[in-house]
């Protein structure tokens, strides 16, 4: 990537502009290539940068050392959040419905959020929860109510930390702001290192009558229970997202999400392949060699399957719409039937009688008799 444009040529504006000027030079160009208005590939870079200018020059201290120093002297000293921090995008965005924590999010993705433009706000931690069902609740859908361990909200102190009947008190070190800024100076540079409030955690407060319940942190952990929603026709190992039922984060952040992986259970039966349905049937020799029709089990009940003439061990029969629903599709799979042949293993002198009679029959000696194999 080549090296920053200058901010000013950036917003076509002078270096002695106003601020009036810098801010209507930024609207102007902001609302040409706001993403949401602006669908040409290079638009969101652009819109980056021209914001990225605006952050830097609409504020006095960061303009003044932008101009004394440059992109050079003013990156070792402000954050990428540090430069958007506080800028006056609200009023400008305000008539089109684009927020400063919006914007904050565009820039940085949904991992933080900003409060009161100054707060860093962190989301809680995402939970996993594996679910298994049997192969007919996948069928028809269905509703399960899980129990799920995370951290939540104190009950006793309502998240604030303190006891009830107190409140948290300003942290006198940072006046309440949460950060510690260190100041160094270096010729005509100024270097300033922000560092969260080593006696408040960067809370920005002090809880002098800590919640006993949470020991003055505003969290504990409980046990839910969750009804999570199964639609008909899942696929082993599919996620479901359960949004905001994560765990909740410190400072009153976006609590995280659940994601429950589903697992199925094997079945008695049934092996599944996608949308279908494998099932094993089991006939004997004279079924397979005249034809018969037997009965199968389905997920919906039994269904009867004609056996052809001749059918050889190893053969499919398909059985349309008998298989799983198709998961968020109309229709159905289906039922495919495999046919085994079975041998019995004993047999009684009538039986083995009639099978040496049709051995004869079809020339196949049996017993221990030798035969000659013909290719």
């Amino acid at each position: 990537m080549g090296a920053k444009r200058d901010y000013y040529e950036v917003l076509g504006v002078p270096r002695d502009a106003t601020k009036d000027q810098i801010k209507d030079a930024y609207r102007k160009l902001a609302l040409q290539y706001h993403p949401d208005r602006n669908k040409s590939p290079e638009a969101e870079e652009k819109f980056k940068e021209i914001s990225e200018a605006y952050a830097v020059l609409s504020d006095d201290e960061k303009r003044s050392q932008y101009d004394l120093l440059g992109h050079t002297g003013f990156d070792q000293r402000y954050t990428t959040e540090d430069i958007f921090r506080g800028a006056d995008f609200e009023s400008i965005f305000g008539d089109i419905g684009f927020r400063f924590g919006d914007l904050f999010s565009f820039f940085f993705g949904d991992r933080f959020r900003e409060r009161d433009f100054g707060e860093r706000v962190i989301r809680g931690s995402d939970l996993a929860y594996e679910l298994e069902i049997t192969l007919e609740e996948v069928a028809k859908g269905v509703e399960k109510e899980i129990t799920v361990p995370r951290i939540e909200k104190c009950t006793v102190c309502n998240g604030t930390g303190a006891s009830p009947g107190t409140s948290p008190k300003k942290c006198s070190r940072c006046k309440g702001s949460g950060r510690i800024q260190n100041i160094r100076r270096n010729g005509f540079a100024t270097f300033v290192h922000v560092t969260p409030c080593p006696t408040c955690g960067g809370k920005g407060t002090i809880n002098e009558s800590p919640c006993k319940n949470c020991r003055g942190t505003g969290l504990e952990r409980k046990e839910r229970r969750i009804t999570v929603k199964i639609p008909p026709g899942i696929d082993e190992g599919y996620q479901l997202r359960l949004k905001g039922e994560g765990e909740t984060p410190p400072n009153g952040g976006p609590p995280g999400d659940l994601y429950v992986q589903i697992q199925i259970a094997p079945h008695k039966y049934f092996k599944r392949d996608g949308d279908d349905l494998l099932f094993n049937l089991a006939v004997g020799f004279p079924q397979a060699a005249l034809g018969a029709e037997v009965t199968v089990p389905t997920l919906d009940g039994g269904t009867l399957v004609k056996i052809r003439p001749g059918t050889q061990p190893g053969e499919i029969i398909r059985v349309r719409d008998k298989g799983m629903p198709r998961f968020r599709r109309y229709g159905r799979g289906d039922l495919l039937v495999r046919v085994d042949l079975t041998v019995p293993e004993k047999l009684t002198q009538r039986q083995r009688t009639l099978l040496e009679e049709l051995a004869k029959e079809f020339n196949q000696p049996v017993g221990g008799k030798k035969s000659r194999l013909v290719f």
